[in-house]
Parts: structure tokens; sequence; C-alpha cells
């Protein structure tokens, strides 16, 4: 049963082609074509639109493989990759005499005598993640995502990154449209999908433009075609303003 609500790729498609006439109108295009125009429209609303990603969080065990190669493995499903946190080395954990511990330790009692307040301890944070920076520095990263790899500019060579350590990267994802199937019903999806189905189908008929069908018909494709890329620009334009993550949210 056809659904005003898609929520499979096929109950998309009916959606779209019934917005254009069907079964009413014969749409003339073929079943690749549609399939190739779905597939435009979704890649378009991954790339752009806000809602099509997700802000999470992905851990990486460092291999011999990714020391000899200097730079990790990321999904392709990674738009952007917004940060890289510290590198955890195994063993490496906090002890008494650890400059933050004792600190810490000093606050919290400051706090119970009320000493200190959450405003001096805020700030002392502040100051020990600014002594941190200039004595250690922030990893920097390069992101290729044709390449889906997660280049990181240290020295590999003398152990500053090495098997056994655990990366974690903060990345915009995609939302995988077949698990999470709220995806089809997305209305700028379906009026996106509509058009470009549109235009393919003004474009197949642009060759028989003016030609007189039985009965008086004459096919004007290319009317089809100039209104269904109006459309489409119009759509484009208000999701880029709308509804486009902004640019500042790529780092590599």
């Amino acid at each position: 049963m056809s659904s005003n609500r898609p929520d499979t790729r096929d109950e998309l498609i009916d959606y779209c082609l019934r917005r254009l006439g069907s079964p009413v109108i014969e749409i003339n295009v073929a079943t690749d074509q549609v399939e190739d125009r779905i597939d435009d429209a979704i890649d378009f609303y991954q790339e752009f639109h806000s809602d099509a990603t997700h802000r999470t969080y992905l851990k990486h065990l460092v291999t011999s493989d990714d020391v000899t190669n200097k730079y990790i493995p990321i999904p392709s499903s990674v738009i952007y990759v917004t940060k890289l946190f510290p590198i955890i080395t195994a063993g490496n954990t906090s002890n008494f005499f650890d400059i933050k511990y004792q600190m810490m330790l000093n606050d919290v009692a400051d706090m119970g005598s009320f000493i200190g307040d959450l405003m001096y301890y805020e700030q002392m944070q502040q100051h020990l993640a600014l002594i941190d920076t200039k004595l250690n520095g922030i990893p920097q990263v390069g992101y290729s995502r044709r390449e889906n790899r997660l280049h990181i500019h240290g020295e590999w060579q003398n152990g500053d990154i090495k098997a056994g350590d655990y990366l974690v990267v903060e990345v915009l994802q995609i939302i995988d449209p077949d698990t999470n199937v709220s995806v089809y019903n997305d209305r700028f999806l379906k009026d996106y999908a509509t058009c470009l189905i549109k235009i393919q189908w003004g474009s197949n008929l642009i060759k028989f433009e003016n030609m007189q069908m039985p009965g008086g018909v004459t096919l004007n494709g290319r009317q089809i075609y100039d209104d269904a890329i109006q459309d489409r620009d119009r759509l484009e334009e208000r999701m880029r303003l709308e509804q486009e993550m902004p640019p500042d949210f790529m780092v590599g």
C-alpha cells in the first residue's frame, strides 16, 4: 500500500512519481534513471543538510600499520572531523603526585571550607589547560575525506604515537537512511527527489518537442525541464541559506 509518508526507498520513489502525476499521467523515465536521481538527491541531502548528520565520537586503537602509514582509517560515512582529543597512552594514568590531581584536591578542600567557589575552580581549570597547551601542544590533524584517512602531524618515529594508544575523534557522521527510515520522509528530500526526477522526465521528452501525438496532444518537454530546473535552484538556494551546516564546523 502506497504511503504519503515514505519510510523506504521504494516508497519514496512511488511518492515522487505520484506527485508528478502517476498513474494518471505516464512519467517517461526509466527505472534505472529514477534510481539514479534518488541517489543524487540522497547524496546532496547528506552532503549539505544539517539534519542528515549527527555529532558522535569514534575511538581507534593504534596499530603498528597505523604507525607505519602515519594515518588512521576513518569510515566513509564521516563527513567532517571536528576534533582530536589528547592521546590516551596505555598505562599512562594520573597518580597521587600528578599536578592536576594535587590541585583538584586543593580545589575540593577550598570549596568545602567556603574559601573557594566554582568561579575560582573554573579559572584554575582554564589556567591548567593553558599551561598544558603551551607545554604539550594540541595534536594537529588533516582529514582527507575521499581517502578516508585522518593524518596526524606528530613525531610518529619518536613514539609520540605508538601501537596500543587510543585515539578519540569527534566527527560529523552521515545518518544511514536504511537504519533511520525517517530520513525518507524528510520534507526537503521528498521535494528535491521529485524535482530531479522531473528534470529527467523533461530531458527525456525534449527530443520529442512539438511532436503531435494521436488526439492532437503536443509534447512539451522543454517546459517541463525548465520548470523543474527553476524548482531545483530554488530548493537548493533555500536549503543552503536555512538548513546547511555552518562552514566553521569543518576542521579537516
